[in-house]
């Protein structure tokens, strides 16, 4: 591996994690780095950059995220098989498909936490009846059976009044935001402010399009407004109702607060809405989208928490000049969300399956959660804090170890428990991590935490 070479100036305004990411990044794509090749240690790197461990780690594990690196438990760090066109040398192969493969994802799940029976129904109903209509591409803006159940569905949950005609309709996360930016970036925005802590993957989406990015610190009630740009056209990206890790839920104030300063700055809004139904305590919070009266919210919703992991099924709902926008440029664009998949789960909503699941899974992960607290404390006591937001799918652990997060991962994985970092770290000794509890069947979770205890001592 080559030298690499950091601006530790920061002339160019980059965090120096993100600089050494991109350089890995390019090195990877590129060829100067092979496939299969060891990167070098965490420590070793950090002491060859006289950069710190944080900033080394908080490199490799993005590039571990998004799959260019792979970590080997007691081997270390090596660059992934990528098939890209700027790596002409490479040649391609074909994977034989084989039990081994079907099955490669070996973290525990909970067969339990979805009705597939009345899924299948739905689908069996959908190539039964309407086989037609699969014989043709799917919209680019989405179904419009499925873009009609979904104005029904926020109004009734979330109080937002949303014409079907402003719903677009992606397959997940990634093509819902990229449409955004192009959106964003046809309107002469070119600034998106975004909570830190935050979701790391919408950060590299914006980025990747071509946007700015602007991180804004999170405490209590939610992003801190008065850090927000001012007297120019921006957006900033929020999670209002139960914000990622924190679970910080911003109060009806400061609601009306972010909503005048869009609206003063000529400015946009866009609320990720995730999880919003799956809080375990009183009623879900209203959407922020519910208090806007000068279409300055983009609101954006996904089915993945409430369905299965598989169903990347994302929407958003445009104010209208956004709206009129994708309107223009939408026909470049090929809808990506498999067509059957819309009609199924537009059925499994129209028939009442889909809200009575919601209410199955915030009692079952309600339990589940109870149980994962009781288990951390009695386990690790001080050395592992979980954050108790009371909602969403995953718990916020603040873990006390010297063994870099990374490892920690990839310890946890072993046992077939999922976490992913999050980007806020207190200290060298202390990781940030998002622990998918509610993937784990109830009968496990005490006997598995009792394992990770294990493990990571």
């Amino acid at each position: 591996m080559k030298r690499i070479i950091l601006d530790t100036d920061n002339s160019n305004k980059q965090f120096l994690y993100e600089q050494l990411y991109d350089t890995i990044k390019e090195d990877i794509l590129s060829g100067a780095i092979k496939a299969g090749e060891k990167l070098p240690s965490l420590r070793s790197l950090s002491k060859d950059l006289e950069i710190s461990l944080t900033t080394i780690e908080q490199a490799y594990s993005q590039l571990t995220v998004e799959g260019y690196i792979v970590a080997r438990p007691q081997s270390g760090f090596f660059a992934a098989e990528i098939n890209s066109s700027r790596n002409s040398e490479r040649e391609e192969s074909v994977e034989e498909i084989t039990e081994e493969t079907l099955t490669e994802n070996s973290f525990i799940h909970d067969p339990s936490a979805f009705d597939f029976a009345k899924w299948k129904k739905c689908s069996n109903e959908v190539f039964n009846y309407y086989s037609d209509q699969l014989l043709f591409e799917s919209d680019p803006q989405g179904e419009r059976a499925l873009r009609n159940e979904v104005a029904k569905y926020i109004f009734r949950s979330r109080g937002v009044n949303a014409s079907p005609d402003r719903i677009v309709i992606g397959a997940g996360t990634q093509q819902i935001t990229s449409h955004l930016a192009r959106i964003l970036l046809r309107m002469d925005i070119g600034l998106v402010s975004i909570e830190e802590p935050g979701y790391l993957p919408v950060q590299s989406i914006l980025k990747d399009a071509g946007l700015q990015v602007n991180h804004i610190p999170v405490n209590e009630d939610g992003i801190d407004i008065s850090k927000l740009p001012t007297n120019i056209g921006s957006a900033v990206y929020v999670s209002p109702s139960n914000q990622f890790p924190t679970g910080a839920v911003m109060p009806v104030g400061r609601r009306y607060e972010l909503l005048d300063w869009a609206v003063r700055n000529r400015s946009f809004i866009i609320e990720d809405d995730y999880d919003s139904e799956l809080r375990y305590f009183g009623k879900p919070v209203p959407a922020l989208k519910g208090l806007d009266e000068s279409n300055c919210v983009v609101y954006l919703g996904s089915f993945s928490s409430t369905l299965f992991p598989a169903a990347k099924i994302s929407y958003m709902v445009l104010p209208g000049q956004m709206a009129e926008i994708f309107g223009d440029i939408k026909k470049a664009y090929t809808q990506t969300c498999s067509k059957s998949e819309q009609l199924t789960l537009a059925l499994f909503m129209e028939k009442g399956y889909y809200y009575t699941g919601i209410r199955k899974l915030r009692s079952l992960n309600s339990r589940k959660l109870d149980l994962a607290l009781d288990a951390f404390e009695k386990y690790f006591g001080d050395d592992v804090l979980p954050m108790d937001t009371r909602s969403g799918i995953t718990l916020t652990l603040k873990v006390r170890s010297q063994r870099p997060r990374v490892e920690l991962i990839l310890l946890a994985a072993t046992i077939g428990l999922e976490m992913v970092p999050i980007s806020a770290i207190t200290d060298q000794e202390t990781s940030a991590l998002s622990f998918y509890y509610s993937q784990l069947p109830i009968e496990l979770i005490d006997a598995k935490i009792k394992e990770l205890e294990g493990i990571w001592r």
